[in-house]
Parts: C-alpha cells; structure tokens; sequence
C-alpha cells in the first residue's frame, strides 16, 4: 500500500481508484449513434441509461427529460499546440457537451 493510501485509509476516508463521465441527454438513441460514428461501441440500458466504450474510455450517458441543447454545436477549437506539450482540438457533441481530442507532441 502506497503512502497516500496509508493516509487516506488513516484520515478514514476511501481510496477513489477510477472516474466515470456521465452526460445528461436529451435523447438517448441519436446521442448513442452519434458517438458511434467516433468509434464507440454502445449498449441501452432502459430506461434512458447508455454505456459507451472505446478503447480505455466508458462514457455514460442519462436521458434527462426537458434537456434544452445547446445552440453552438461545431468544432469549437481548431487542432493546434498547446504550451503544455499536446496537439488538440476540440467539438462539441449534439447534446452540447465539448470533447477534447489530445496527442502529446514528439520532442
């Protein structure tokens, strides 16, 4: 056990080992299709609940009734170096939530 965990354990508090995004949507099967055409594989869960997978990423996504979308959906930073070594780009998904596509540049 690694320090920090022996100080979280003695603080008695729990070791948070992983994170999970969860996007509120509006409609869960356009949402799924959507992510699909960026090579995530998708399963339903009903009632309005959606795992999405792709490589090391898990996205959830949970239909909320009365989402409003966002107006501005588009590539919202165009693919350019970042001072802290990473080449990215940004878009904004149909539900209005912005992904951030990164690769570290070679030195």
């Amino acid at each position: 056990m690694s320090n920090a965990e022996k100080g979280a354990q003695a603080l008695g508090r729990a070791k948070l080992r992983n994170s999970t995004t969860v996007f509120l949507v509006g409609n869960i099967e356009p949402t799924m299709e959507w992510y699909t055409q960026l090579g995530f594989a998708s399963e339903y869960y009903p009632p309005g609940f959606a795992i999405l997978r792709r490589d090391e990423v898990e996205i959830f996504l949970q239909q909320e009734s009365g989402y409003v979308v966002p107006d501005d959906l588009k590539i919202s930073r165009q693919l350019c170096p970042q001072d802290y070594g990473m080449m990215e780009f940004d878009v904004m998904d149909l539900n209005g939530h912005r992904l951030v596509f990164a690769q570290a540049i070679p030195k």
